[in-house]
């Protein structure tokens, strides 16, 4: 039982579901349960998608994780402003998975109606983008960006960083705060930086920051999701419903959650 329900070395992916095993041994899915966790004493750890590294982001990554965990200790993370925007799409991410159409034992697909079994979305749906600074000392409000506009290296200095983004953050934390943003190209644009080394007391740069590392941004590896999985619980049919539901959840998290992401980010 050992040999199916874990993954041999050296050799990922080779071990077998509780059905799997019920159906390879013949023995019912309740005792392949009982074996696994009382008997074998393993428990089950949910697998998260990661951002895969080439040989090369792993040489440039590493150094740049040390040093960032020799500059920010437990408590200067807590004055981390991380930042991100993301886009919500009106309609929600297809989920394959649990979608399902149960039919009698015998019906052919040819038979049963196109509209049952076909999951159709717009070739373009309407979305909107948001951003947002967190931290453990408190969270800024939701920044929309303006409908149609694309954030390029202008935008997000003239509008977001300057008109939005810094003061919202200075009315948070005063002048004693971290900046942090991520490496796309808007961001890590030479005027860019000389204007957050004009306007921040401090800023976690591009010299430090990993590229391609969605999974060391709290907002990115925990807040976002919360805020997909909560504005899709029902349907949308406008942009600016969106953008209320948004506003209303945003307002629903509660700060022990980015806490807990904050938490994790040195481990």
């Amino acid at each position: 039982m050992d040999d199916l329900v874990l993954s041999q070395e050296e050799e990922p992916k080779t071990h077998r579901s509780t059905r799997q095993i019920s159906r390879e041994t013949g023995i019912h899915c309740s005792s392949v349960h009982r074996i696994i966790h009382c008997d074998l004493q393993l428990k089950c750890l949910k697998r998260h998608c990661a951002q895969q590294l080439s040989e090369a982001n792993y040489i440039d990554c590493l150094p740049r994780c040390e040093q960032l965990l020799k500059k920010y200790d437990d408590s200067a993370v807590d004055f981390i402003r991380f930042t991100d925007e993301k886009v919500f799409t009106v309609e929600p991410p297809f989920n394959s998975q649990n979608d399902r159409v149960y039919m009698p034992v015998g019906t052919k697909k040819r038979f049963i109606q196109p509209s049952r079994l076909l999951c159709t979305c717009s070739t373009c749906s309407k979305s909107t983008i948001v951003s947002v600074a967190a931290s453990k000392m408190g969270v800024t409000e939701l920044m929309f960006v303006d409908p149609g506009v694309k954030v390029n290296g202008q935008y997000y200095r003239n509008v977001l960083l300057s008109q939005q983004m810094i003061p919202a953050i200075k009315q948070v934390a005063g002048d004693t705060f971290v900046f942090h943003q991520n490496s796309t190209p808007a961001h890590r644009a030479r005027d860019t930086i000389q204007l957050l080394q004009k306007k921040t007391p401090n800023c976690i740069g591009t010299v430090l920051w990993p590229r391609n590392s969605p999974d060391l941004n709290p907002v990115d590896y925990k807040i976002w999701d919360v805020m997909q999985q909560r504005v899709y619980e029902s349907r949308i049919y406008s942009v600016d419903e969106q953008k209320q539901r948004l506003h209303d959840i945003w307002h629903g998290v509660q700060q022990h959650i980015m806490d807990f992401a904050v938490s994790q980010w040195r481990q």
